[in-house]
């Protein structure tokens, strides 16, 4: 970290201590960058994150991250929640997943579709909570020396072409770049000039703590209504969706006991009681994306790129999708190791992903409507979510699965996170991605590729071992965020290898 006039100057300021910040915050130190976090919110303690609903799945590419990075372990939740006893009276029929409120069950899924997931793959999917993720990101990044500072709302920021200072009231910090990760009402997107498009909302959403004189009249789980959907996980949790077209939620209106007990009464065709109202939001399916990821110091994360209706979970997955992605590359930026263009991949690679997502999620929407049409797309989605390759199928695209990022190659397994190769002496390639280097395995000890990846320095570790199951490969160059960027099924091909390893890593030598 460097220093002028007694104020120091951080290669990164990042807004928002979330999920999303947290995590970028780490791969930033892990790659001996100097970050601040300034989060507005004193408290980290959030009631609405210690509702049910802050309960969150991770998909298949988000467990690997964890893992890869040594911070799997460390949440407990999902082990507590992944009770084998319990699983098996459950049996076949065990509800994983759902799309627009239609569950898929792990009986139904046909996990040999998935040809690139070895028996050595972590999970698929796994329960954690937001405030869980929080707090053991939080406390990776402060032990990685990253600086957080909470009650600190940036006001304001003016950029350079070397650095950012940004206010907050009457203090100012200096770094080199500005990330926003600061959720969907993100300054430093408005601030920042980002043109944010889309689409406008079909319901308003509500989340609710409260107490309910006669719980009994709501049917436990979710529940589609003739006019709208609600889900009581247990009494008093209730979360709420009225087709109304946003018009509730952009009213700013108070959110009132009577409001919400009149919402709930007529969604669920109850005369149901609200006696006291603790906890209360309301949310929307608006579906937005910045139409860039970058203004020239000033990058964009998570929810304030992109937002979308909460169903499924998926923006959990994509905003750290977003950090592990942009994490490496800003830092090889930052210690002028990146190759030209380095950094305008994270745009590239992410955007369509996002876009994908926000389509999702509008289409889960468009069978929820109440009304005929959605009636009927409800019914033809239920049907095909009950065969085997339609659950299948809904399972590959919540979790993650056949993610595959366009790196203009052939191969089948470029762009895809690399499979969890398990080598003879029983270490895993997940395990020796712990400091976010790129690897160069290679299953066949050419001398050749050893001496290759020694061009790059400590960017690229060699790994000589051959593996018990090699999916037909014979050498990987793998990306520090785990994506493969180049493989070969036999002899290599020395030149498009050497293509691929300047287009994500610095030659030095």
């Amino acid at each position: 970290m460097k220093t002028t006039q007694d104020h120091p100057i951080h290669d990164v300021i990042i807004s928002g201590a979330g999920p999303v910040g947290l995590f970028l915050a780490c791969e930033l130190a892990l790659a001996k960058c100097s970050v601040l976090i300034l989060e507005k919110a004193a408290d980290p303690h959030s009631p609405l994150k210690q509702l049910p609903f802050g309960i969150r799945g991770l998909s298949s590419l988000t467990i690997e991250a964890l893992y890869r990075r040594r911070m799997l372990n460390e949440l407990e939740l999902y082990k507590r929640l992944k009770n084998p006893h319990q699983n098996a009276k459950q049996g076949p029929r065990r509800q994983v997943g759902h799309f627009a409120g239609i569950p898929f069950h792990e009986g139904d899924i046909d996990a040999s579709q998935w040809e690139y997931r070895l028996p050595g793959s972590t999970d698929t999917s796994l329960i954690s909570e937001m405030q869980e993720l929080e707090t053991v990101f939080a406390r990776r990044a402060e032990s990685l020396g990253v600086t957080i500072k909470r009650g600190l709302a940036i006001t304001g920021f003016q950029q350079t072409g070397d650095g950012v200072t940004v206010q907050s009231g009457e203090q100012s910090f200096h770094s080199k770049w500005l990330v926003g990760c600061d959720g969907s009402r993100s300054v430093v997107r408005k601030m920042g000039g980002f043109e944010f498009a889309g689409t406008e909302p079909e319901f308003t959403g509500y989340t609710v703590l409260a107490d309910i004189s006669d719980p009994e009249k709501l049917s436990p789980g979710r529940n589609v209504t003739p006019t709208g959907m609600y889900v009581q996980s247990q009494p008093g949790y209730v979360l709420i969706q009225d087709f109304d077209g946003g018009a509730f939620h952009n009213s700013e209106k108070p959110l009132t006991l009577e409001h919400v007990q009149e919402v709930l009464r007529r969604i669920s065709n109850t005369d149901v009681t609200i006696t006291a109202l603790h906890t209360a939001t309301t949310w929307t399916d608006r579906a937005r994306q910045a139409t860039s990821y970058r203004n020239g110091r000033i990058l964009l994360a998570g929810d304030a790129a992109h937002i979308h209706a909460p169903l499924g979970g998926q923006g959990l997955n994509l905003g750290l999708g977003d950090a592990m992605n942009l994490g490496w590359k800003l830092a090889a930026t930052i210690q002028e190791k990146a190759p030209e263009g380095l950094l305008d991949s994270y745009y590239a690679e992410r955007y369509p992903i996002g876009a994908q997502v926000l389509d999702w999620s509008r289409a889960q929407v468009a069978i929820m409507k109440p009304n005929p049409p959605g009636r009927a797309l409800y019914g033809i989605i239920r049907d095909l979510i009950n065969t085997r390759d339609g659950a299948t199928y809904m399972a590959a695209r919540v979790w993650g699965i056949n993610m595959q990022y366009n790196l203009d190659s052939n191969h089948r397994l470029a762009g895809r996170s690399v499979p969890n190769f398990e080598f003879e002496d029983g270490v895993k390639i997940g395990e020796l991605m712990h400091n976010s280097q790129g690897v160069l395995l290679d299953f066949d000890g050419n001398v050749s590729l050893k001496k290759l990846a020694s061009a790059y320095g400590d960017q690229i570790r060699y790994v000589s071992c051959n593996a018990k199951d090699r999916l037909g490969v014979s050498a990987l160059l793998i990306r520090p965020d785990g994506i493969i960027a180049w493989a070969a099924d036999n002899d290599p091909d020395y030149n498009e290898l050497q293509l691929a390893a300047d287009r994500w890593f610095e030659r030095i030598s």
